[in-house]
């Protein structure tokens, strides 16, 4: 008998097997009557169904954030290898026709290379002209000379790009299969969460999605758009500044008020804009209206500005939030921050306190 074959079981007596089928339903039936609850998974309340999903968003968009910078590291790859790939086209194409005149030279050598010089000479008919016309080939020899050693240089730097880009092409490979990746892991948890939510009635997910401070928040960040609003000059208005505006100024004007105008778009995660964004997404979209350029994820962003304790903040600042930093809103002020939270939850206005703060950056 093959070694890979299963070995056949021993034949067991009708009463062993009667005695431990006995012994399996009866540690079966303990088992259910000491949980209570047999397979059925206990039903969570909306407080536990809340931060379950949370958690979820909370890996989703670590996950996110990594997907994120591997997305911009790809698209910079893709570039400068589509860079290396049109050099080395061109490259190619003079070098080639640098080798087709060098062949035609070569012919044309090989064809009067036969009689030697000394009795060209003896034979020409005006020795002062062919003595002129050798010293002309001569010249254009070292000219050839020249154009040879330039064939060869041109190669060694079209094998060179070549070589470069193969190594991108190696490089932009690796990238992409750690993009799908962290793809896979959004997607994973999403759905995680979406099932969690599925399980709760219409009312109970209705709240748990809704996530943050509801309406009250949101008329009060209406208030706070249209003082920003008369600050930016973008419209003209007589109403009292806001609390969440009284100190906007300058190019954090600008970016407070593209936050606001941004209110109530979808949370869609790797986008930057301008009809969805993801949390970072956002905050990069803001301060890019107000002529700063911020780099692309939140571990990144962190480090894009002067750190800010969390006293100090002011409108315009960037709050980040968990360990990881893996989450990130636009202050407004008044404890209250513009962010892009979830899936299924749009950019919306929310107290700062709703997540554990990780520090805070200004960028201008």
């Amino acid at each position: 008998m093959a070694s890979h074959r299963k070995p056949r079981l021993h034949q067991l007596a009708g009463t062993t097997v009667r005695t431990a089928a006995t012994l399996a339903l009866a540690g079966a039936a303990t088992a259910t009557a000491l949980e209570g609850t047999g397979h059925a998974s206990p039903a969570l309340s909306p407080a536990q169904a809340k931060a379950q999903v949370a958690r979820y968003y909370e890996q989703a968009e670590a996950a996110t954030e990594q997907y994120d910078g591997v997305k911009e590291r790809v698209d910079r790859a893709q570039r400068k290898l589509d860079g290396l790939q049109d050099e080395a086209a061109r490259r190619t194409e003079r070098l080639n026709a640098a080798r087709n005149a060098l062949g035609s030279f070569a012919t044309a050598q090989y064809r009067e290379g036969g009689i030697p010089a000394t009795v060209r000479l003896f034979l020409s008919s005006s020795p002062d002209r062919y003595l002129e016309r050798a010293a002309l080939a001569d010249r254009a020899g070292s000219r050839q000379a020249a154009a040879v050693a330039a064939v060869q240089h041109d190669l060694r730097n079209v094998r060179q790009v070549r070589t470069t880009a193969e190594a991108q092409l190696t490089e932009l490979k690796a990238d992409e299969a750690r993009l799908a990746e962290h793809k896979h892991t959004i997607e994973t948890k999403l759905a995680q969460a979406r099932q969690v939510l599925d399980q709760l009635p219409s009312e109970e997910r209705a709240a748990v999605e809704s996530g943050d401070s509801g309406t009250a928040v949101q008329a009060a960040g209406s208030a706070a758009g249209d003082a920003v609003k008369s600050v930016t000059g973008d419209e003209s208005s007589s109403a009292v500044v806001h609390e969440a505006a009284s100190a906007v100024s300058g190019r954090a004007a600008q970016a407070v008020a593209f936050a606001y105008s941004a209110l109530g778009k979808p949370y869609v995660w790797g986008a930057t804009g301008p009809s969805s964004f993801d949390c970072s997404g956002l905050t990069q979209a803001a301060w890019q209206a107000a002529g700063v350029s911020l780099p692309r994820t939140t571990y990144t962003q962190i480090n894009a500005g002067q750190r800010i304790a969390r006293g100090q903040l002011a409108p315009g600042d960037l709050v980040f939030f968990y360990p990881g930093i893996s989450h990130v809103g636009l202050y407004i002020g008044g404890g209250k921050m513009i962010h892009a939270p979830h899936p299924g939850a749009p950019v919306r206005i929310a107290p700062i306190d709703e997540m554990p703060f990780a520090g805070a950056t200004r960028p201008a």
